[in-house]
Parts: C-alpha cells; sequence; structure tokens
C-alpha cells in the first residue's frame, strides 16, 4: 500500500522543466474576429503529439517549456467550425501563432450539453472524457468500468465481470446520488434516482464525450447531485460518411458486437447516424448470464442558423439474478455460489431472472439568433417496461424460519381447503413487473459577448409508473395471472436556472449559479403497505457562485455550492407518521491545476457537509421492512490529487489519489432481538460514512514500443469500505489493488481505412476481492449475530477485439 501510494504520487509530481520555447497565440473568430472559447489545441511534432489545451474565454492557449526548436504542427478544433492546421516554426524563445476558424455554413454545436456542463473556467472539479479515450476500452464492460481510472470511483458489478448489473460510486455516493443526463435529458429513474447502465447496453459506443463533475457541480436537469454530475453527448456531428464493425470476445463467453455507420453530410442539410449492438455473457458467478441488446438512431436536418435532430434509443436485456451476494459462510469455498433460483427443490430455477425494455425518443430544436443568441429545446419520451421473475419455495421459506412469501394470506386469498386439509402455503413463480412512461421538455437560452456568459434554463418532466405483482404459476391455489398487487406512482418535476460567468480580467472569471426546482409526489400505496398514500412536495433553492485565477498556466478556483435532495420512493413507506425529510448539502471546494506542455498536477480539496442525510440504520418500519432514516449532521472531506506527464517519446504517466474522511457525528443503529421481540438501540457517535473509502487510487502507464502500439498498465487501490454506518472491522469490504493491462495496435490504410486490435487483460494477479456488500445482525440467544454478503469480482480474466472502420 505504502509503495502504490508513493508511486502514484510521484508520478501526480513530474514536471517536465527544461524548458526552452513557448508557442502562443489566440483563436479567432475569422469573420467576426472575436475570440473562440474552448477549442481544442493540439500541439504536434515529428508525427508525435505534444499537449492538448482548450482555449480560455479569450480564446487564449499556451504551451511552454518545449525542449526543441524547429517546425509544429498546430491543430485547432471546435465543435461549430471547421478545423484547421498550422505549421509553426519555433527559432525564438518565445513564438506566437493566432489561428483563425471559419464557421461551418450550418449550424453545430450542440447547446442542450453547453448549457449544463461546467467550462473549462468554472469553478468545479470536472473531468472531460473523449470519444478516443472511451473507445480504448470499450470491448464489452459497462461505462461504469470505463470510467474506473477517473478520481475517486469505485466500480462494482453482480456478476463480477463488468457485464450486466454493474455500479459506480463517486467520493463514496452511489448512484442514486450521481446525476446523469444523455443530451441534457435526465436519465435517472425518477422513483429511485438510480442510473441503470442495464438498460443502456453499449452506449458508450454512440457518446462522443463525457463530463464528470465532483460535488455538486453546475445545475442540471433531473435529480439533485449529491456526489458527482455525469453528463453524456451523443449529438456531435460527423462530417464524412463512416462505417465500423467492433466485434469483442473474452472469459465467461463474453461476447460484445457492434455495427454503426453514418451518412455524413448528405445535400449539405442531412445527416444519419446508426449503430446496432449486442453484448452476452456466462459471468463469473453461477447463472449469472446476461444478454442485452441495443439500437441507436439519430438523423438531423441542419441549416445556417438552426438544428432539428431526432434520436431512438433502446436497450432489452435480460439478466439472471446475482443480486443476492454471496455469504461470508461460502465465500472462502465458492466464489461463485448463487442462491438465486434455488428455492426451487432439485435444480435451481431456470428462469429467474430480470427482463427490461427501456425506449428512448429525443427531439432537439437549435437556433443561433446571431453570433451572441442562441437557443435550444428538446422534447423527450422514455418508456420502461419489465419484470422479474422469482421462484418461491415453501420448503426454502420454512428454512428460513419464515412463511410469509408463500402463504396465500401474503397475497390476499383465503386458505383453499381440500377435504378435512387447509393449505396455508404453496410453491409459486411470481413476477414483479414495472411499466412507467417518463416525459418532459429541457430548454436554455444562452447570451455570450464579450466577457459574459449568460445562460437561462431548465426544464419539466412527468413520471407514471405502474407497479404490479402476478402469479404465473403456483402448485395449487392461485389461479394464472393472479395479481396481487397494482399500484401507480406520479411524480413531477420543475426547474429553472441562471448560470452567468464573467471574466473580470485576462486572470479572473466569476461564476454565479441560482436553481428553483419543484417536486411533486403521489404515491398510491406500496407492496408491503398499500393502504399508505403519499402526496409530498418540496420547493428546493440551490445557489452556486465561485472565482477562477488563471495565469501562465496555472489554474486555482474556489467555488461554494448548495444542494437539496428530495427522498427515494422506498423512503417514504416507513408509514404516514414516518415520512423522511429532504437532504441538504453544502460543498467547498478548493481546486489548484498547473499545466506545461509535457505535464500537470492538480490538487481539489472539497468538504462537504450534509444535513439530514438519509441512511440505514437497521431500523424496521411500520411494516417490518427496513428504511432509511434522516440522520442530522454528517460531512466528507477530503482531497483530490491529479497528475499526467510524457516521461520520454515512448512513455507517458497519469495518476490520481483521493484521501479522504467520511463521517455521520451521531447515528443510531437498530438490532432485531429474536429472543424477546423488538430492537435493541445501540448509539454511535463519529462513524464513517458506508461505502466511503478513505483512500482511492489510479494510477495508468502508457508504453509506446513502436508506431501505433500501446502497452498500458493500470492499477486500482480501494481502501477498506464499511457496509454499515457503525464501523464495525468485521462488516466491512476488504482492501484491494489491482491492476489490469491492456494492448492496442492500429493497422492503417491496409485493405480497410483502420483495424484497431484492443485486448485486455484484468486483475493480472489474480486478486480475491469483493468491492461491493450487504450487512444485518440480530440478537438470538442472547448472541449477536452479524450475517455478511458480498460480491467477489473475477480473478484473472480477459477480453479481445477487433474494431473494423471502412
Amino acid at each position: 500500500m505504502k509503495k502504490f501510494l508513493g508511486t502514484a504520487i510521484a508520478i501526480c509530481g513530474v514536471f517536465i522543466s527544461s524548458a526552452q520555447y513557448t508557442i502562443k497565440g489566440f483563436v479567432l473568430h475569422e469573420q467576426t474576429k472575436q475570440p473562440v472559447e474552448e477549442a481544442t489545441v493540439s500541439l504536434d511534432q515529428d508525427g508525435k503529439n505534444i499537449g492538448v489545451q482548450n482555449t480560455d474565454s479569450k480564446g487564449y492557449y499556451e504551451f511552454k517549456r518545449l525542449k526543441k526548436n524547429g517546425v509544429y504542427q498546430i491543430t485547432v478544433e471546435h465543435v461549430s467550425m471547421k478545423k484547421r492546421t498550422i505549421d509553426v516554426t519555433a527559432e525564438d524563445e518565445v513564438t506566437t501563432a493566432n489561428v483563425a476558424l471559419s464557421n461551418y455554413a450550418y449550424f453545430l454545436e450542440p447547446l442542450e450539453i453547453k448549457s449544463l456542463r461546467a467550462s473549462d473556467k468554472a469553478p468545479f472539479a470536472k473531468t472531460n472524457i473523449s470519444a478516443k479515450e472511451i473507445a480504448k476500452n470499450n470491448i464489452g464492460q459497462d461505462l461504469p468500468f470505463l470510467l474506473n481510472q477517473t478520481p475517486s470511483v469505485v466500480i462494482n458489478s453482480d456478476a463480477g465481470n463488468g457485464i450486466g448489473y454493474t455500479g459506480i460510486r463517486i467520493r463514496g455516493s452511489d448512484a442514486t446520488r450521481i446525476n446523469m443526463t444523455i443530451n441534457g435529458i435526465p436519465y435517472n429513474d425518477a422513483e429511485s434516482q438510480g442510473s441503470y447502465f442495464v438498460d443502456l447496453p453499449d452506449i458508450a459506443s454512440s457518446v462522443n464525450s463525457i463530463q464528470i463533475q465532483r460535488g455538486v457541480g453546475t445545475s442540471s436537469n433531473g435529480a439533485g447531485a449529491f456526489g458527482a454530475s455525469l453528463n453524456l453527448s451523443t449529438n456531435e456531428f460527423n462530417e464524412k460518411a463512416y462505417g465500423e464493425i467492433n466485434n469483442s470476445y473474452g472469459s465467461f463467453n463474453s461476447w460484445k458486437n457492434t455495427v454503426k455507420a453514418g451518412t455524413g453530410l448528405i445535400n449539405d442539410h442531412f445527416t444519419v447516424d446508426a449503430r446496432v449492438s449486442r453484448i452476452s455473457s456466462d459471468g463469473f458467478i453461477d447463472r449469472a448470464s446476461t444478454d442485452m441488446k441495443s439500437l441507436y438512431f439519430s438523423t438531423a436536418y441542419i441549416t445556417k442558423k438552426s438544428t432539428v435532430r431526432f434520436n431512438f434509443i433502446t436497450g432489452k436485456e435480460k439478466t439472471y439474478q446475482a443480486w443476492n451476494g454471496i455469504p461470508e459462510s461460502v465465500l472462502a469455498t465458492d466464489r461463485t455460489y448463487n442462491s438465486a433460483g434455488t428455492e426451487k427443490p432439485g435444480q435451481p430455477y431456470s428462469n429467474e431472472t430480470d427482463n427490461y425494455i427501456q425506449d428512448h425518443f429525443q427531439l432537439f430544436f437549435n437556433h443561433s439568433f446571431n453570433d451572441y443568441l442562441s437557443f435550444n429545446t428538446a422534447f423527450f419520451l422514455s418508456k420502461g417496461r419489465g419484470y422479474y421473475e422469482q421462484y418461491k419455495g415453501v420448503e426454502a421459506e420454512t428454512a428460513a424460519g419464515s412463511t410469509s412469501a408463500t402463504s396465500f394470506e401474503n397475497y390476499g386469498l383465503p386458505n383453499p381447503v381440500f377435504g378435512n386439509d387447509t393449505i396455508t402455503n404453496t410453491d409459486l413463480v411470481r413476477q414483479l413487473w414495472l411499466d412507467n412512461k417518463y416525459y418532459g421538455q429541457i430548454f436554455s437560452l444562452q447570451y455570450k459577448k464579450n466577457s459574459d456568459r449568460l445562460t437561462v434554463g431548465g426544464g419539466w418532466n412527468h413520471y407514471d409508473g405502474q407497479h404490479y405483482g402476478s402469479i404465473i404459476w403456483a402448485n395449487v391455489g392461485i389461479p394464472k395471472d393472479y395479481r396481487w398487487y397494482d399500484l401507480n406512482a406520479l411524480k413531477t418535476d420543475v426547474n429553472v436556472y441562471s448560470k452567468w460567468e464573467h471574466s473580470l480580467n485576462r486572470h479572473l472569471d466569476l461564476y454565479a449559479d441560482i436553481q428553483y426546482r419543484k417536486v411533486h409526489y403521489t404515491m398510491n400505496g406500496f407492496e408491503h403497505n398499500p393502504t399508505v398514500l403519499v402526496t409530498r412536495y418540496f420547493n428546493f433553492i440551490n445557489p452556486k457562485a465561485g472565482i477562477t485565477y488563471s495565469n501562465n498556466g496555472l489554474q486555482a478556483f474556489f467555488s461554494y455550492a448548495l444542494g437539496n435532495k428530495e427522498p427515494n420512493r422506498d423512503d417514504f413507506e416507513a408509514g404516514i407518521a414516518r415520512q423522511p425529510k429532504a437532504e441538504t448539502l453544502h460543498d467547498f471546494e478548493l481546486g489548484v491545476e498547473k499545466r506545461t506542455s509535457g505535464a500537470s498536477l492538480g490538487a481539489t480539496f472539497y468538504y462537504m457537509l450534509y444535513k439530514n442525510q438519509l441512511i440505514l440504520t437497521g431500523q424496521i418500519n411500520d411494516v417490518g421492512a427496513y428504511t432509511r432514516v434522516n440522520v442530522p449532521k454528517s460531512y466528507r472531506m477530503g482531497i483530490e490529487l491529479q497528475g499526467k506527464a510524457n516521461l520520454a517519446k515512448w512513455i507517458n504517466a497519469a495518476a490520481n489519489v483521493t484521501i479522504s474522511k467520511n463521517k455521520i457525528k451521531h447515528s443510531d443503529e437498530y438490532v432485531d432481538d429474536y429472543d424477546s421481540g423488538g430492537q435493541i438501540l445501540i448509539n454511535h457517535k463519529n462513524t464513517a460514512i458506508s461505502f466511503s473509502p478513505s483512500v482511492i487510487s489510479g494510477v495508468t502507464i502508457n508504453l509506446l514500443p513502436i508506431k501505433n502500439a500501446e502497452i498500458s498498465l493500470l492499477s486500482k487501490y480501494v481502501s477498506r469500505q464499511y457496509m454499515d454506518n457503525t464501523e464495525d472491522i468485521n462488516r466491512s469490504l476488504q482492501p484491494y489493488f489491482v491492476q489490469d493491462a491492456r494492448l492496442t495496435y492500429t493497422i492503417k490504410n491496409k485493405l480497410f481505412r483502420e483495424w484497431s486490435l484492443i485486448a485486455s487483460v484484468y486483475n493480472i494477479f489474480n486478486k480475491k476481492y469483493e468491492p461491493n456488500g450487504y450487512t444485518y445482525s440480530y440478537i438470538f440467544t442472547g448472541k449477536t449475530t452479524t450475517e455478511n454478503y458480498f460480491f467477489p469480482m473475477a480473478g484473472t480474466n480477459f477480453m479481445a477485439g477487433i474494431n473494423v472502420r471502412l
């Protein structure tokens, strides 16, 4: 552990100090002579990339400490302008090279993305990931696994190999606290507030760029961000026609097949992009199979001032359930054990599966009134329908000490009588269904002139979800397709925000942002508590403000952001007398970064103070279920260190380390007392927040042995995680340090435009580790017993792929 942290911090601290030459300049609009902000400037020499920068609000860029004189190539790209490459000869100590960009004859800028993302000068901790970076890892695993090397990220997988149900935590916050948008449209489930990546198979193959904002971040659409925001863009423009075929195969009979194609621009106005994908795997865990299919279709009509775009995204998944975890008593002898389906006598039930289809319809309109003022709006509809199927057996329920899941009473039916015998339980197969519609609109009006950028935006959405359960087979006494509950829930979310960015001068930028959000819940009963009818309103005001200082490759910022978040659906099931409160987060961020042409080093200090954070305490609600309760005060405090450097022509490295303290100042634990009934109350003070490791680190070392080849060595360290909020080491996940390796080799203009060969070996040293789990305790025969369940990851395994670009 010490050696690893030492290596990571050492790489973060590398700087190329032998500076001799500087190339600097401005990127300007050719017609208006206005500065072009956030243009990507790439510097190359002798076919090797020296560095990449984004221009600031004045269109300025600067590459310092260049070792060699001679001819350099500067390539400048901007989403709405024509790409341009110029040669620059560096002979003097300082060389100035201004670049003028001209507009396309059509309007391309995806305003729906620009309105939500943090700009380069915005005072927030953020990571931008390009399509090229995404493609390096995109050979089968779900989106969270492609983000594993970004700061403060911890990932997990039910099936153990990153395919199927996967999860992500950022700064210790899970997906229910991470705001996710696709092209500015909210994706989080309206009720659970989680993001289910399994419902968007291979979405990474259609994503052009990703921005991760850590902390509260800028105002966004949808669920409040309490750990991070994850913003995906698919709406960027492909000017030329293309075709691509990607095929991957790996351990556990894992397959990924993707076909992509695009028309480029037709008749100066039309463009069409499409993708079809299939991903399947047997999984590392027994029977944890996955079969996922998806389709992406996008078409746009583009004019000089406007763009109309329509997207259709659909995903279908069938996964064998692996969400029960493995008991601690079994883990040492059988790391692939799966209890799902084993309630059926004999062989496990073959269809203990989760089945879901999700369709997304998105319609965008962008318009530029002039060089300063632009407008966008989008309408969306997401439809989801599916179920998970379970075999519930009388013998299994009796062995567990409860027959409720197989009793006729539990399903609202009388006990059948046969002669003198009264039957109280039966084996059965049930399906728990969710059928929902989620629709709404987003908009933004953006004004930029001289030193000011003002964005006014917002949106509304409405969720209508139908929950019902059906018995599709019973051994006796229950008719086929009998529904024992049929309940609906409604949720309306309206928000409006205003963001203002102002450049005081070349070095100082101010940021201000305020959002009003109103949420209305209506829940007409729950599966285990059908008589609880809930109607709740929440009104939130979320201000943010900050300042950024930039000079000579140094950038520093300070910001404050207030976030508020409504409870999840399950939190309301506690009963009318014990309704949850909304959560509040005060987020303070202080960051500094130094960039040169060959290296960068940055640090972000954060302090996130929670009021009424909802946590699990083991307390039983009115219907006998465990639910979350509000705790008055808790906090996360930490520092994120990042660095990268070109160490030589044949090697470069990047590293990040997060060191944090995550505490609940006071909380209660409730332990079931099976001897005397009821629960025992235990008080805790200053304990760690569950699933919040104090150290998270990642290191990537890239070796470039020959032209067009790259060998990447990737390492990840995660310190101990507690599975509840008691800070009991017996209820924790062990620290782990895992290494992966990746090889890529590209062949250009041989039969096809480009071939890419990718091979990844995961967990090279066959480390046995578990990044996720759960725990509960009870008192029986005078003793406290703790039951721990774990979700282990696979040992050494691989994926290999061939990508062909036509």
